[in-house]
Order: structure tokens, then C-alpha cells, then sequence
């Protein structure tokens, strides 16, 4: 470790990951929700577990960015942390917002915690993935700041890299676009048009710049390979990202009472939007095969060649197949958007975590060249169990989301919403299974940290 302000790190990734576990133990229970509707009932409602889901998985991937940032930031500008005792002040008070919140979703009625924290003085709640309270996205956006104002200052007073500035992009980015939560116009037209300047904004926008910065930086680390090499790739797939990203908004925008022409605008930059994926997968195989080095970490370079692929295929190829504005009529609302978000999430987002993860933990304890071998196999392992997992719970619900289409929205007399469930059940059943087997490889993740080197 170059410096010793980047240890402030290690609590962002130990917190990320038991988040993670959560969010992965919540999905469990909503896929046995599905199979037995009334499992837990009331207890834990399925509107209940689906937002806590949902919140778990948005706040493990900002722990971890926060994280990733903290860490490659001072190597990166060559000096310490600006403030490091801000960075560990904002850590406890996101964390304990956060445990809060998700507290009050499970033991209060969601009306009564509108009432309690007073959600009728700036009303920002009872939208989906914006289910925070105010008081909970007020902390978010101070948070945010005091994060911000770490890096800047860090990067301004330091020296200034590619991926740094693309980082701090996103970052800022991230915040801007934040602010359209607290925008809740009457017309529900407009709530939907605002709503996903902060969804789509984030996930296919800001968050691939902060996702190519932190890929460009472990290959920089266990390749070798020239930086200005990597400059030029990330340059071209940030560019192609906020070409196709920022217009590519009006995918969302099909069928909701926005003007027509936005079945052309999404439709055609939605076309675009699978080639910077389709470019990270070419960035991390050209950088592996003209490296310069035998890093030790080898299983942090399968995480990063991982992340190019499974995200290219959540995001692009998934995402495609039900994006042009004539398939997505007929699409729109099914399991098929499931499925796309399930693969693009894991796959861009929770890959990356786990690529700088398995790069700088080993570090951060001590182990500068990455964990054992004996350690690695076993990370290796829950990598292949993860992705069969996570592509076992996609093809499930592309089958689950094909046959809605078929019996609710094809034919002369389409079935009901109901009926239609109940002819997948045994899709979903193969669902859960694969939701089983994508814990039992994060539980593996989680073990290969405490393994260790045999004794010779």
C-alpha cells in the first residue's frame, strides 16, 4: 500500500459486501415469494422485500464506488487522502442512514414512515428505487458532498490522470443527477420523465464512467501496460457512453405520453448503446494480451475480463433485445426487464466491486501480492458459480418474461395477469434454484479471504 490513507477503503468494501449478502438473501425470499405468495406474509410483504432488495443493491454499489475511489484516488494523484478522518466521519453516518432506512422499511407501515419523517414538508417518497425518506436523501446529498469535496481536493492539489478526472466525472455526475429525486410534479407524465434522469442517468450513464475508470485502473495495476494505451480506449468508450447514454433516456420514454418522436430517439440510440460494453470486452483482452507483467493476482484479471463480459451481455445484448420501441410494446413491464437488470446490474456494477475488491483487499491486509494461490482457487470458484447463477436466473426469466407475452398479450383472448403467473411458477422454480447457487458463490467469495497459505 503506497499510502496510508487508503486504508480508509476497507470498511467501504467490508460493508458493500455484508450488504450485498443481504440484498442476494432478500432477492432469495422474493423468488419464494413468487413460487408461494404468502410466504412470510405479513411479516415481510412482497412490496416490503422488493424495496428493500432494490435499496440494498443501490446503496452496496455506492459503498462500493466509494470504496474503489478512496482507494485508487491517492495513487492515482501520488498523495494522500485530502482528509481521511471526513472520509471515515461520512462512512459511519452513510452507514447508520442507510441501516436506518432499511430498518424502517421492514418494522414500519411505509405510510406511517412517510408520516414520521415528515415526508409532507418536501414529498420525495412512493417512487420506485426513490423509496428513500427525505430526511434520507437530504443525508445522501451531504454525504455526497463531503465526498466529493475529499476527492476533488485531492485530485485538484495532485497530479492529474485519465482516470482520475473520468472518476471524479462520474462522481459529480452522480450527485447532479441525484437532485432530480426531490422533483415530484403532479403530473405523473412528468414524475416518470424527471424519475429517470436519476435511473437511467445513473445506471447508463455516470456510473459507466466511474465503472471504465475503475476497470482502466486494475488493468493498469496487473497488466503493465503503457497508461497512454489505456487513456486512448477509455477516451473512446466514454465518449460512445454519453453519445449513445444521454439520448438513449427515451427508451424509457416509449408509450408513457411523451410525444412520438421519442420512439425514434430511444429506438435509435438504443441500437448504439451495446458498443461501448462490446468495446470493454475488446479494452480488457487487448490490454491482457499486450501486457507487460505476470501479476500474482491473476484471479483480480478474471474479475476485470469478467466485468467486460457479463456486462456487455446484461446490459447490451439483454438490453437490446427489448429496446426497439415496436418489441418493447409488447415487452414492456414483463420479466424480460427483469432479466436485463438482474444480468446488466451484476455484471457491470457488482463484478467491478468485486474486481477492485479482489485487487485491493489482499493490500489493505497486507498481502501485496493478492491472496494465496491456495485462496485464489477457491475465488475462482465462486466466480464460475456466481456467473452460471447469474445466467441461469437470466435465461429463467427470459422464458418466465416470453410466456407472459404469449399468454397476456398475444391471441384472441389473453389471459390475466394472475393466470399467466400461475402457468410460470416452474420457471420461477428454476429461478430460485439458480438464486440458491448464486449465494453459495458469494458465500465462497466471502470464505477465500480467510484462506490460507499452507505452511511449508
Amino acid at each position: 500500500m503506497k499510502y496510508t490513507s487508503q486504508m480508509v477503503a476497507k470498511p467501504y468494501f467490508i460493508f458493500a459486501l455484508l450488504l450485498l449478502a443481504g440484498e442476494m438473501l432478500f432477492g432469495l425470499l422474493l423468488g419464494t415469494q413468487y413460487i408461494f405468495g404468502d410466504f412470510l406474509f405479513p411479516h415481510i410483504p412482497f412490496n416490503v422485500a422488493r424495496m428493500v432488495h432494490t435499496n440494498l443493491l443501490i446503496v452496496l454499489i455506492l459503498f462500493g464506488f466509494m470504496g474503489a475511489t478512496y482507494y485508487l484516488v491517492p495513487e492515482e494523484s501520488e498523495r494522500e487522502l485530502w482528509s481521511p478522518k471526513l472520509a471515515i466521519i461520512t462512512f459511519w453516518i452513510f452507514a447508520a442512514a442507510g441501516v436506518a432506512t432499511i430498518l424502517g422499511y421492514l418494522l414500519v407501515p411505509y405510510a406511517k414512515l412517510a408520516e414520521l419523517t415528515q415526508n409532507d414538508l418536501l414529498p420525495t417518497m412512493g417512487r420506485e428505487f426513490l423509496e428513500q425518506p427525505t430526511i434520507t436523501k437530504i443525508g445522501i446529498v451531504i454525504v455526497a458532498l463531503a465526498f466529493i469535496l475529499n476527492i476533488g481536493m485531492t485530485v485538484l492539489k495532485g497530479r492529474k490522470t485519465t482516470v482520475s478526472v473520468v472518476l471524479l466525472s462520474g462522481l459529480v455526475g452522480l450527485a447532479v443527477f441525484f437532485l432530480f429525486a426531490f422533483y415530484l410534479p403532479d403530473n405523473l407524465v412528468l414524475d416518470k420523465f424527471f424519475w429517470w434522469y436519476v435511473v437511467h442517468l445513473w445506471v447508463e450513464g455516470v456510473w459507466e464512467l466511474i465503472m471504465g475508470a475503475i476497470l482502466a485502473f486494475v488493468l493498469i495495476k496487473v497488466t503493465g501496460v503503457d497508461r497512454e494505451h489505456i487513456d486512448k480506449w477509455l477516451y473512446l468508450i466514454i465518449a460512445m457512453t454519453l453519445i449513445s447514454g444521454l439520448v438513449g433516456t427515451g427508451h424509457h420514454y416509449f408509450y408513457i405520453g411523451t410525444p412520438e418522436y421519442w420512439l425514434w430517439l430511444g429506438s435509435i440510440a438504443s441500437a448504439i448503446e451495446p458498443l461501448p460494453f462490446f468495446m470493454m470486452i475488446l479494452f480488457a483482452f487487448a490490454m491482457t494480451k499486450h501486457r507487460r507483467i505476470q501479476h500474482e493476482n491473476k484471479i483480480a484479471l478474471t474479475w476485470a475480463k469478467g466485468t467486460a463480459v457479463m456486462a456487455f451481455l446484461g446490459a447490451g445484448v439483454w438490453g437490446f433485445l427489448h429496446t426497439l420501441a415496436p418489441v418493447n410494446y409488447y415487452t414492456h413491464g414483463t420479466q424480460l426487464t427483469a432479466a436485463h437488470g438482474h444480468l446488466a446490474f451484476y455484471g457491470a456494477y457488482i463484478m467491478i466491486i468485486f474486481t477492485i475488491v479482489s485487487y485491493a483487499m489482499p493490500i489493505l491486509r497486507g498481502r501485496t501480492g493478492g491472496n494465496c494461490p491456495k485462496s485464489q482457487k477457491v475465488e475462482l470458484s465462486s466466480f464460475w458459480i456466481m456467473n452460471i447463477g447469474m445466467l441461469g436466473i437470466t435465461a429463467a426469466l427470459t422464458i418466465a418474461g416470453v410466456m407472459q407475452i404469449i399468454y397476456q398479450r398475444i391471441g384472441i383472448a389473453p389471459s390475466s395477469f394472475m393466470e399467466a403467473q400461475e402457468q410460470i411458477i416452474p420457471v420461477y422454480g428454476v429461478r430460485l434454484f439458480f438464486g440458491v447457487l448464486t449465494v453459495i458463490g458469494l458465500l465462497l467469495y466471502l470464505y477465500s479471504f480467510f484462506v490460507k497459505a499452507k505452511k511449508v
